[in-house]
């Protein structure tokens, strides 16, 4: 980088629109004329307006001419002071977008006898190519050519195959180093990208069980180190891919760990939280520091800090391929959690070197808006933005295989750009889950473009994570005071009615939260804010450890047996416990690991949790893909407050072939209930769950104080 000293400013702010800021300091300030130059053409510029600042005249100004941006131009005033005509608000016009759309394929492609390179950089003046060996000894420096629509490309033709690589790129006159946004391998701690052989990784993609509705999902979000680093975990290479791919892992007590333990619980799919290259772990000292993940730094490549070795670019992305295909030979699928709604460090980012001003949204002002909360926003509806979205989720799903993907404020995102992620991954395969947090964030996008749950009616078959479940069954997460229906506050039971029926809308609320069942992500838990043990023992001081563990498996219970889609943080099912930390993104292993330990001591809840799972599993009634079969076949029973229960009935493919009732009771007390005619089997009741009857009742059920019970017709 190189500074630039300049007596005043111009900025092509559209594609004829001119804006030049000139000193009040400077000699004749508010009377200046503008010529515009591109080597020896001149052409004049029209003033349509001046505007007064405290420091400066704004002048703005029009051209007859079509720029050709790319080119270098120069703004010379009446007094013959020349500035460069920078690339300013132009690169955030529809015009902009339109003229430089590219639908061509982008980054490094190799081959044994030459790489071929390619990047969008519109608005540069330059693009070269520093080429490295892989330990720096020696570089190179190889200009490329540009094309059409603003891509610069270039073939090297010999045998590449490990040699390190960025770009510099000249943009408003100042030289910047970048790596490629594309690149798929990096060096350590992604430093510059790497150019490896692709095929030399490949896997035979699995053939899983059938996953025929979203709905017949089950979540359990984890997180690679936390599963792995605790000291009983049995796991020989903790905290890494190839440890979490460790299969018959044990306690100290001999019960089941980590991958082999998640798959006897049962559950469907095991999400994630970020892999791609982050930010916040030295990948060279990775076991002195910790981070969740939410600082993307390259979004198409394995982060460094779960493998082995990330000095061998291969090692990462290998050891990751690895642990998806072993979890994918034990019938679960993948859920990657991915963050398109920011970059680490705006500034920094590869996006603003290349194309400064277009990947990320600006206020009114032209000051990068913040609705993420940590400097900048993506912005997602700009067309080559989008295209580098969908170019990444194809990626992962061809190149890694994974079966669906859980997008991080996904509320900063437009609906465009889901919808077409929602279209690309049917042509792949649908069963492919796309999951996201819909909150409405303070960003620059007009609300009816915004994928938030006000929106869900737009963004069919797309899940979004249901606050509304999780305040309305455990209290609010921002008030750990606050009581939910779990804790048989009243005050949530007609909300805690609909969120259990999906919130889809039933009874005199037609009109729910959502349209359908598969937008319910229901959770009462996640890696975010407080475990649910840290705010029960929080909010329930006086109460005793034992109702304590009842509540708490009561919302576990609740959001399994609720229609839509269940999400369990990993540990929930043993009353996993962070110490009272709030915000652990980058606490010690001590607060964030799964403690196996704590397993063992807590089996029986564990052996519970994993019996509602089955009951879950084995009837599609549990799981209605439509709200329409929702308001046929389930209906609430009128039961004293705060009890709630409802029956599944009717025939045909989604209505059961027995009678199911499901009944809740959050009271301290034990209760009645009297039940259709027939007999009943209990297939879960305060101690046990499970697909073998535990007992058989008729006429009435005595229901023990904070418990949940489910019954099947004989």
């Amino acid at each position: 980088m190189i500074a630039i000293e300049r007596d005043y400013q111009a900025y092509l702010d559209e594609m004829r629109v001119i804006t030049i800021i000139v000193p009040h300091t400077l000699p004749h300030a508010d009377e200046s004329s503008f010529t515009l130059e591109c080597d020896a053409d001149e052409f004049p510029l029209t003033v349509v307006d001046k505007i007064h600042l405290n420091e400066f005249m704004k002048y703005i100004c029009q051209t007859a001419e079509e720029l050709n941006i790319g080119s270098q131009y120069w703004i010379k005033d009446h007094l013959q002071r020349k500035t460069d005509l920078q690339i300013g608000a132009v690169t955030r016009t529809g015009a902009f977008d339109e003229r430089f759309y590219y639908d061509g394929h982008l980054g490094a492609f190799y081959q044994p006898d030459q790489t071929t390179f390619k990047l969008w950089a519109p608005t540069a003046t330059g693009v070269k190519l520093k080429l490295m060996s892989s330990d720096r000894s020696d570089q190179e420096i190889i200009d490329l050519t540009r094309e059409e629509k603003g891509v610069w490309t270039v073939s090297v033709k010999r045998d590449l195959e490990n040699s390190l690589y960025t770009y510099l790129v000249c943009v408003n006159l100042q030289w910047k180093e970048a790596v490629d946004p594309y690149t798929v391998a990096v060096n350590a701690n992604g430093q510059e990208g790497v150019i490896i052989d692709l095929n030399k990784t490949n896997r035979v993609k699995r053939v899983l069980p059938p996953l025929e509705k979203a709905v017949d999902s089950v979540i359990y979000e984890t997180h690679i180190r936390d599963l792995t680093i605790h000291p009983n975990s049995g796991v020989s290479n903790k905290g890494t891919y190839i440890g979490a791919a460790e299969m018959d892992t044990r306690s100290k007590n001999g019960s089941l760990t980590s991958l082999s333990y998640i798959k006897e619980l049962g559950v469907t799919h095991i999400e994630f939280l970020p892999l791609h290259d982050f930010a916040g772990v030295d990948e060279l000292e990775m076991r002195n520091e910790y981070n969740w993940g939410y600082n993307p730094l390259h979004f198409n490549v394995p982060d460094g800090s779960y493998c082995t070795n990330p000095h061998n670019p291969y090692s990462r992305i290998n050891e990751l391929k690895s642990l998806i295909d072993t979890i994918h030979q034990n019938g679960l699928r993948v859920i990657l959690d991915v963050v398109y709604n920011h970059v680490y460090e705006r500034e920094t980012s590869s996006f603003e070197k290349i194309v400064p001003g277009y990947y990320f949204r600006h206020d009114e002002h032209g000051m990068p808006s913040n609705g993420t909360g940590v400097g900048n926003d993506i912005a997602s509806e700009r067309k080559m933005v989008r295209k580098f979205i969908l170019d990444s989720i194809s990626f992962w799903l061809n190149e890694y295989h994974v079966d669906g993907f859980r997008f991080d404020l996904m509320g900063i995102l437009d609906i465009e750009t889901m919808n077409a992620i929602r279209s690309l991954v049917d042509q792949m395969d649908p069963s492919i889950l796309l999951i996201g947090e819909g909150w409405d964030l303070n960003t620059p996008l007009p609300l009816e473009m915004k994928a938030i749950i006000h929106n869900q009616h737009n963004l069919p078959r797309i899940g979004q994570f249901n606050d509304w479940f999780r305040d309305s069954i455990k209290g609010s997460t921002f008030n750990m005071y606050d009581l939910g229906y779990m804790l048989g506050n009243e005050h949530y039971y007609e909300m805690a009615i609909q969120v259990l029926a999906g919130s889809v809308g039933i009874g005199k609320n037609e009109k729910g939260l959502f349209t359908e069942p598969d937008q319910s992500i229901n959770y009462v838990e996640s890696h975010d804010n407080h475990t649910l043990w840290d705010k029960l023992i929080v909010c329930l001081q006086n109460e005793k450890l034992e109702n304590i563990q009842k509540y708490h498996r009561l919302a576990t219970v609740m959001v399994l047996l609720a229609q839509g889609i269940p999400f369990i943080h990993s540990g929930q099912e043993f009353f996993r416990t962070k110490n009272g930390e709030g915000n652990s993104y980058k606490s010690s292993n001590e607060i964030n690991q799964l403690d196996w330990d704590r397993k063992d001591e807590f089996q029986h809840h564990v052996d519970y949790i994993k019996g509602i799972i089955a009951i879950r599993k084995s009837h599609r009634a549990f799981r209605f893909p439509t709200a329409e079969l929702i308001r046929k076949y389930m209906c609430f029973l009128s039961l004293q407050k705060p009890l709630i229960g409802w029956t599944l009935q009717g025939v045909g493919d989604y209505g059961p072939s027995q009678s199911i009732i499901v009944l809740f009771n959050p009271t301290n007390s034990e209760q009645v209930v009297s039940l259709p005619d027939g007999n009943w089997n209990i297939m879960a009741d305060d101690d046990k769950s499970g697909i073998i009857p535990i007992n058989r009742v008729k006429e009435k059920a005595k229901l023990k104080p904070i418990s949940s019970y489910v019954l099947f017709k004989v």
